[in-house]
């Protein structure tokens, strides 16, 4: 992640199916400081992964990511959020299904909700479809357990990974290379 000792990090969660994918995506980002993988959204204190994925906590899989505004912006942050998995999708990404895998903005200011409402917007105009997306105000951030964060990195050639991450990764290099790390 990069350095930004200078400058003032504005924060988002947003959730796009499993967190090991969005956490990926969002980690390759120029701008991007932080991204941690965690749970957002539901009723219990501190759940566990084995809890959400009961469905019966209403906790989404979600990130939550600190970015340098004067790098990137949350706009182009949320392009590439919606271009990065699907929305139009209710609970639901690929073979991933449950509540827990809600797609979900979860904003921390009026301004990043009318910035998400205006991506939002322009994402269904530009789809044709209805987006099934949440938009809330974020809720508590409970940290996911340590073996999910950096899961890509560290376990590239596992079958989820080759499977689904790899190729939203080739979707983002190929759609956003310009905002990307070198």
């Amino acid at each position: 992640m990069e350095n930004t000792e200078n400058s003032q990090l504005e924060f988002v969660t947003l959730g796009g199916g499993c967190f090991w994918c969005t956490e990926s995506v969002f980690q390759a980002v120029r701008g991007v400081s932080e991204v941690v993988s965690g749970y957002s959204g539901g009723h219990i204190e501190n759940p566990s992964y084995e809890q959400i994925c009961g469905g019966d906590t209403d906790h989404v899989e979600v990130v939550r990511i600190g970015f340098d505004p004067s790098v990137i912006d949350l706009q182009t942050i949320l392009e590439i959020f919606f271009a990065t998995h699907d929305p139009t999708s209710l609970n639901r990404q690929g073979a991933d299904a449950g509540t827990q895998y809600a797609s979900v903005v979860f904003y921390e200011t009026e301004q990043q909700k009318e910035v998400a409402r205006k991506v939002m917007a322009q994402t269904q105009e530009l789809l044709g479809r209805k987006l099934e997306t949440r938009l809330e105000p974020a809720p508590k951030f409970w940290p996911a357990e340590d073996y999910h964060r950096d899961y890509y990195a560290r376990h590239p050639q596992q079958g989820y990974c080759q499977m689904v991450i790899s190729p939203k990764m080739a979707k983002l290099r190929q759609k956003f290379a310009p905002l990307l790390r070198t």
